[in-house]
């Protein structure tokens, strides 16, 4: 019987720094990969986000992959782009986002990467979905999906599923260092399809500005007027302000509200003008349904006026 040997110092040492080595290079290839961060109006009830994730991980199998939503509204391209616009700051650059909210797939509508200023990185189809990024984040470059290369194998006889053939394979691609971005496809300059809304302006003493979205759990509306658009009304807390909100030009609603810091402003059951969480100018109720109460919805067709009735101190005379 043979006792087992110890193995020489030297013998050990050399296998000690080959593990090392392994671990570092192994640290080295997952810090060097991006986040990739996924955002469909699919929804969760078949496998179509189990699919993109799985040309992904096939890809490269240890990619971090998060979510952004999946229950974007069918077909709708401008909460798409809100909501994209709402997370993307916030993630470092070098992620990789992939938005797929495609009424036109199959169509002439491009397939594009857009790599903004602030360096991150928005694989979608060019119909619209970039149209608050580009503001936010700033383009530095938009390359288009060459086909040819960054496309699933053996999808060619796929028309309709994109999002899986050629979005979720070259943002994976692009995400795991596969390819560089000058490698996604021809160079397209700095232009990218807007979607035209109303932004937010002060003039005459007056606001003006768009609807983007609704606060969907609790019925708030949430208005793109920013807090330094805000202040030129030069009004204090309690003050008394009308807002009038249309959908195109007909009028839907018209009421007077109270400017709140918070909900509890303002009685149960009444209406307040606050500041969300973006800094924004919003609308709600406490404990009730701005949008459900006054029949408001939201996009690029939806629009408010907001005026000054009384200042917070002359309110808090009266």
């Amino acid at each position: 019987m043979n006792p087992i040997r110890p193995l020489p110092n030297r013998a050990f040492s050399h296998l000690c720094s080959i593990a090392v080595l392994a671990i570092v290079l192994f640290s080295s290839s997952r810090a060097n990969a991006a986040a990739l961060v996924f955002q469909t109006d699919f929804g969760l009830r078949d496998g179509a986000v189990a699919a993109m994730k799985g040309v992904a991980v096939s890809v490269a199998p240890d990619l971090a992959i998060y979510d952004i939503t999946h229950e974007i509204p069918a077909y709708n391209i401008w909460e798409a782009a809100l909501r994209l616009d709402q997370s993307a700051s916030y993630w470092p650059p070098g992620t990789v986002f992939v938005s797929v909210v495609d009424p036109g797939v199959g169509s002439e509508r491009r397939s594009v990467v857009l790599k903004t200023r602030s360096g991150h990185y928005f694989v979608t189809p060019d119909n619209g979905t970039l149209t608050f990024v580009a503001e936010s984040l700033g383009v530095d470059q938009v390359r288009e999906i060459d086909e040819k290369v960054n496309r699933l194998s053996r999808s060619g006889d796929s028309y309709t599923f994109h999002g899986r053939d050629v979005y979720a394979y070259t943002a994976a691609r692009l995400a795991a260092g596969v390819i560089t971005f000058a490698e996604v496809g021809p160079d397209r300059g700095q232009e990218i399809v807007r979607i035209p809304y109303q932004r937010a302006v002060f003039e005459k003493d007056t606001l003006r500005g768009g609807i983007p979205i609704l606060d969907i759990q609790y019925g708030n509306v949430w208005t793109n007027i920013d807090r330094e658009t805000f202040q030129q009304l030069g009004v204090d807390k309690g003050a008394q302000l009308e807002a009038r909100i249309f959908a195109g030009d007909e009028l839907r609603a018209q009421v007077v509200l109270t400017y709140a810091d918070t909900f509890a402003g303002v009685a149960v059951g009444q209406p307040l003008l606050y500041l969300n969480s973006l800094g924004d100018v919003s609308l709600a109720i406490n404990q009730g349904s701005f949008a459900e109460q006054y029949g408001v919805a939201s996009g690029p067709d939806w629009n408010i006026v907001i005026r000054a009735i009384a200042s917070g101190k002359e309110a808090a005379k009266d």
